[in-house]
């Protein structure tokens, strides 16, 4: 069992929990990315079909990673534990301290994907602009109604699972701005309950995500071996995009109602700290939080393969 799996499947849990924050930007920096579309993009292949119908369970095992994927699939569930009994409740204590420090941790990994970038040709400039201002755009529209029609949790599902492998962009944010946040979450807390209603919501989301995965991988895989460079600046685009949204001093234009029946804020505005209508600024924390960030991606950065080995990887998918 590698303990170092399980950490990063950890931090791509808790940054799945939080609105803004994307888990597929932690299996980037943390040099797991490249092996993850792999074993998504072998799961959901013929490749471990195959190696079943041949060899039986255990290549069929070893073809899909699974040792990787259980391992990194148990992290994220204990990450999401923690999130939801710690960072939440963080948030409700010392918002902006909370985002300062989510707020390092992807300005440097947009340095850290960006620096990677071995020639900035005009595409990769147009994709970075592009990637930039698409997430900056999804930052600012307002979210729409949501509903358990079937066909709309189902797109759902697939849409909000990109964020698994499109770092930058984060799988609950998206879920908030379909307005799908609220019903999938209840149905998952319902379905506890018996509520067969419940059951299927969740089911149909299940598959929209396994949809997604099986489309997303494949484009993406495709991408990063064809186009590079490119990939990469529209990936940077992409965080650098989402930064509006982890700004440390947020003021609230609107609230919503989570899966738990509490009230929480759903639209903010970014402002200056002296603009601020919350209880502190916690400037000092704020700034610590902040260093603490870049810092985490810079000990990672030392540590990770280069990103040429995991287009390398890629290739051979």
């Amino acid at each position: 069992m590698s303990i170092s799996t399980i950490l990063k499947g950890m931090a791509m849990g808790m940054a799945e929990a939080i609105p803004g924050v994307s888990g597929g930007t932690i299996a980037f920096i943390t040099g797991i990315y490249a092996r993850l579309l792999e074993a998504i993009g072998g799961i959901l292949g013929p490749r471990v079909l195959g190696a079943l119908r041949k060899e039986g369970i255990a290549a069929a095992w070893k073809a899909a990673d699974g040792g990787f994927i259980l391992q990194l699939g148990i992290g994220m569930v204990v990450g999401l534990g923690i999130a939801v009994f710690s960072i939440t409740e963080l948030l409700e204590l010392y918002p902006p301290v909370v985002w300062a420090f989510f707020f390092g941790l992807i300005i440097a990994s947009a340095v850290y994907i960006g620096k990677q970038i071995t020639q900035w040709s005009f595409a990769a400039i147009a994709l970075l602009i592009f990637g930039t201002a698409f997430a900056f755009w999804l930052t600012t529209i307002n979210p729409m109604a949501g509903s358990t029609s079937p066909v709309l949790v189902f797109l759902a599902g697939m849409i909000a699972i990109s964020a698994l492998i499109l770092p930058g962009i984060s799988g609950s944010f998206i879920l908030l701005l379909l307005g799908m946040y609220t019903p999938v979450f209840t149905a998952v807390r319902n379905m506890a309950g018996g509520d067969t209603g419940a059951l299927l919501t969740v089911a149909i989301f299940a598959f929209g995500c396994l949809a997604g995965l099986a489309v997303f991988s494949r484009v993406i895989t495709y991408t990063f071996k064809t186009f590079p460079n490119q990939t990469m600046a529209l990936l940077t685009g992409f965080m650098l995009g989402s930064l509006r949204t982890l700004w440390p001093w947020q003021n609230v234009l609107s609230t919503r109602i989570d899966s738990s029946g509490e009230e929480v804020p759903l639209l903010q505005k970014p402002v200056l700290p002296a603009s601020y209508e919350g209880d502190s600024t916690f400037l000092v924390g704020v700034i610590l939080a902040f260093l603490a960030g870049l810092a985490i991606v810079y000990v990672m950065d030392r540590f990770a393969p280069p990103v040429e080995e995991e287009v390398e990887v890629l290739e051979e998918v």
